[in-house]
């Protein structure tokens, strides 16, 4: 009623036996259910597929020595790349050494969702996990991606919370300003986050944590790079690092 539709009709469209409702519908729905911008824009997304996010594979999600010496060189700050379903690609020094040997550390979302020690390192553990799984929303209509299906099915069986926050159809972009860290060898950080899109692969993006000038946080971070953790690791099969030559 609200929608101005039918009954019916919605039906039609919920069980998608209707595919191609009216720009006014589509305003009218958004309106109705009060969706914020992210989501009308995922609405408009469902109803009217771009055909621009079905990109060569070998082009959207490729990662180049370009991007490795990128993040190799932003030596102040954690650096690593992700691709749409939050795998983590490399890191640079600095961001290893946050991560460290934490299980799940090859992808955001099964770090905080399906690691026991995800409570304690994310200070704001409900705001990250939220923000997790809005993204893989944003994301989950991407059905071409077997991948990503596969880890939505992984993380519901694995994770009670997943399963209670994915019910809630949240949808949206990872925008958090700030992520709040609690690392076991030098404590508590605050770092501002920024996602910076690559150009050449518009399936990855690296992010970045900045600390705060002169704030214990900056203190914090500079003690990492100091330490044994941010050293070159051994290189292990199928994972990418950057070394001094920025070389995967």
């Amino acid at each position: 009623m609200m929608a101005g539709v039918s009954a019916e009709y919605y039906t039609r469209l919920e069980q998608g036996r209707e595919r191609r409702p009216s720009e006014q519908v589509i305003e009218s729905l958004a309106r109705a259910l009060q969706l914020d911008a992210e989501a009308t824009e995922r609405l408009y997304e469902l109803a009217r597929p771009r055909s621009s996010r079905h990109r060569p594979a070998d082009t959207a999600g490729q990662l180049t020595p370009t991007i490795l010496r990128l993040i190799e060189k932003w030596d102040h700050a954690p650096a690593f790349v992700v691709n749409r379903r939050l795998d983590i690609l490399a890191k640079n020094p600095l961001a290893r050494a946050i991560f460290g040997d934490m299980e799940h550390n090859d992808n955001l979302i099964r770090l905080t969702f399906l690691n026991p020690r995800a409570r304690e390192f994310y200070r704001k553990w409900e705001q990250e996990a939220q923000a997790d799984v809005a993204h893989l929303r944003a994301e989950g209509g991407a059905a071409d991606d077997p991948f990503l299906l596969e880890l939505v099915e992984e993380l519901s069986d694995g994770s009670e919370e997943f399963r209670r926050l994915w019910a809630r159809y949240d949808v949206r972009g990872r925008n958090q300003e700030f992520v709040h860290l609690r690392h076991p060898d030098v404590g508590d950080m605050t770092l501002r986050h920024q996602t910076v899109r690559i150009d050449s692969a518009p399936d990855l993006c690296v992010f970045l944590g900045e600390a705060e000038p002169g704030s214990p946080s900056e203190d914090a971070l500079r003690r990492l790079r100091n330490s044994p953790a941010a050293s070159p690791p051994a290189e292990e099969p199928g994972r990418r690092y950057v070394s001094s030559e920025g070389q995967g």
